[in-house]
């Protein structure tokens, strides 16, 4: 009988589908968990909460903080690929706002890139930006 231990090493996929995992049931320990410590994170600029953010904490406050301050989020799929280029993530969703009720389907792509088991940088695109900066702005003036 052995004492030692196995270590499972994920592949970069399941990395990926693990943190989706704990994205969608806003399990922020196990989002963490997922991260690099200097995770780099790069937002579209078009939204309130965009452009090049580093670090887990940073990514909780200025990301998932400025977003789910806003609406609630409500993952509906999550489809993860993996090939030279990284590990490509795909979400959709709903955003609906805390002020007015206002429903907004959510598609965004992501690139990952993974080292050593955590999410090293991820590269984020919208399918539309320039709407999704408006719903947050509407739900900030408490409009529609």
């Amino acid at each position: 009988m052995s004492n030692q231990t196995e270590t499972v090493t994920q592949s970069p996929a399941d990395v990926v589908r693990g943190l989706y995992d704990a994205l969608s049931k806003g399990d922020v320990p196990g989002v963490l968990a997922k991260l690099d410590p200097e995770v780099i994170v790069d937002e579209p600029n078009q939204l309130p909460y965009g452009g090049v953010h580093q670090g887990r904490e940073v990514f909780v406050q200025s990301i998932l903080g400025a977003m789910m301050g806003y609406a609630n989020v409500a993952i509906t799929g999550a489809e993860v690929f993996e090939g030279q280029a990284g590990v490509v993530g795909t979400l959709t969703g709903t955003l609906t706002a805390h002020t007015t009720g206002e429903d907004f389907p959510l598609t965004m792509v992501e690139i990952h890139q993974v080292e050593n088991g955590t999410v090293r940088k991820i590269d984020v695109y919208t399918k539309n930006p320039h709407e999704l900066a408006a719903f947050y702005a509407r739900a900030e003036a408490g409009t529609r």
